[in-house]
């Protein structure tokens, strides 16, 4: 039975991969500080499913906090680990910096030092297609540049890899980073543009669409996702010549298949029998309008690459909206 560390484990990707960890039958040691980021309930939800596993342990720990996480390591002696916890949102860097300079870089660090002393054997780290900043060229490729991160969110992942690299250089630490490209489904973040849109359709109000609709996004399926987590996490990263001969490996896990936002939109409309009503606004910043991931390293290294289609995931996420609140409503009126 193999230990795995999961970071972020209430989070919404952390949920799905400790599902997926658990039925393979390892012991997962799940950490997560339950901010109120977003909707603590939700994340309470996702945790009462994985405490019925008697494979999962679960500590409330903040992995900034340096003491903790090194007693942490030292205690539980994870051979793996996976790092999904992280301060999210690109607006929300614009408001908060300093929350992701505590939980993005300091945490991090913690993570990275807790691998280095504790021998883990692989570390597999979630990046972001953000990294890839105002790039033009599509689709995005791990060969470009992603040295001009348009907010502080970016600039913590595209440090989080320099940070990896360092200790895969230094201190031999096979470390592989996913640059994730706008994942969705089931159990997903109220803060996204699913959840806000489905919300709001089924309330009868408005939702905002920005950059006046003219948006696309590889929109990725959380299944896809951990499929490939999965897989990388089996596959200890090993020595690369383009990383100077550090065990440290960069994959984009993306749809391969852009979506323009119009079409994500009709969707879900068709989803939900509803039509929305929109309201078109200019671009936010610190976003950009279109993200493509060019998914062929990934293909190559593991074998795999998503392919869940936007049509077939979004009805299966408002299948999931529409049964995980009216269950929620029953509950409140019983009550």
């Amino acid at each position: 039975m193999v230990t795995i560390l999961v970071t972020g484990s209430a989070g919404f990707i952390g949920f799905h991969v400790c599902q997926r960890l658990l039925s393979q039958g390892n012991l997962v040691v799940g950490i997560d500080n339950l901010n109120d980021y977003y909707d603590v309930g939700l994340k309470e939800s996702r945790l009462k499913l994985l405490m019925a596993h008697d494979n999962f342990r679960f500590r409330k720990l903040d992995v900034a906090d340096r003491p903790d996480m090194a007693d942490l390591f030292q205690q539980e002696a994870p051979t793996r680990v996976v790092h999904l916890a992280a301060q999210a949102g690109v607006r929300y860097s614009l408001q908060n910096p300093h929350a992701y300079v505590d939980s993005n870089l300091a945490g991090f660090v913690n993570i990275l030092e807790g691998c280095r002393y504790g021998a883990v054997e692989h570390l597999v780290y979630a990046s972001s297609s953000s990294v890839y900043g105002g790039n033009t060229k599509l689709p995005f490729s791990e060969q470009d540049s992603v040295d001009h991160p348009i907010s502080l969110y970016a600039a913590t992942k595209k440090a989080n890899e320099l940070m990896a690299h360092t200790y895969s250089h230094l201190f031999n630490v096979p470390t592989t980073g996913l640059r994730f490209f706008t994942v969705y489904g089931p159990w997903g973040r109220p803060d996204m543009a699913l959840f806000l849109f489905t919300k709001a359709i089924l309330e009868g109000r408005a939702i905002d669409v920005f950059n006046q609709g003219q948006m696309v996004r590889d929109f990725t399926f959380i299944d896809d996702i951990v499929e490939g987590v999965v897989r990388v996490l089996d596959k200890r990263a090993a020595p690369a010549s383009q990383a100077g001969g550090a065990p440290y490996r960069v994959f984009n896990i993306g749809n391969n298949q852009p979506t323009p936002l119009m079409a994500y939109i009709e969707a879900i409309e068709k989803s939900l029998g509803r039509v929305a009503v929109k309201n078109y606004l200019p671009m936010q910043p610190g976003d950009v309008p279109a993200t493509f991931a060019d998914t062929d390293a990934l293909n190559q290294w593991v074998g795999f690459k998503p392919s869940t289609s936007v049509e077939l995931g979004v009805q299966r996420f408002v299948d999931w909206y529409q049964d995980y609140y009216s269950v929620a409503v029953r509950a409140h009126v019983a009550s």
